[in-house]
């Protein structure tokens, strides 16, 4: 039975590239029309190959899980995938279109204080022209605001914000 060397290959359970290399090293031949005569070239293939080296090569080949084989491609296909992602990423935050974490968290932090002060501050602000619009006694009603702002205050202060 004639086969090609990818064929071949098969029936032996090894690399169209070991054939090749058995082909040019002469331990086996090929027929006049390019084909692999199977039965003469397995018994080339034993008379003229290393027995030490084919010994050692199936050693390896038991011992290594089917799982690692693909191991570099799989590996490599990470790799790969990771560069474009990161590439991506980069394009996006020149584009305006991501914006760093910390400085988020900062400027809210930030604004927050703000927020906060101008509040604590209102009640000075407001508490004389209230108490002479109402002609209520300023103290009293400067105290009655700083408590409901404090309270109020307090309620909003207890929201968090989830940046992850």
């Amino acid at each position: 039975m004639k086969t090609s060397i990818r064929g071949y290959a098969r029936h032996r359970g090894v690399s169209d590239r070991a054939v090749r290399k058995a082909i040019d090293a002469g331990r086996i031949t090929l027929s006049s029309d390019g084909q692999i005569d199977v039965d003469q070239a397995d018994e080339d293939w034993a008379e003229n190959t290393d027995q030490t080296k084919q010994n050692m090569m199936v050693a390896m080949d038991q011992n290594t899980p089917k799982t690692d084989r693909n191991s570099y491609t799989k590996i490599k296909t990470a790799h790969e995938l990771y560069k474009a992602q990161l590439t991506q990423l980069a394009l996006q935050e020149k584009k305006g279109q991501l914006i760093q974490k910390e400085m988020v968290k900062a400027q809210v932090g930030q604004l927050s204080r703000q927020v906060r002060d101008s509040w604590m501050n209102w009640p000075s602000r407001v508490s004389a022209l209230m108490a002479a619009e109402l002609e209520i006694e300023e103290h009293q009603l400067h105290i009655i605001l700083e408590r409901y702002v404090r309270e109020h205050l307090n309620d909003i202060g207890d929201g968090k914000l989830n940046f992850d």
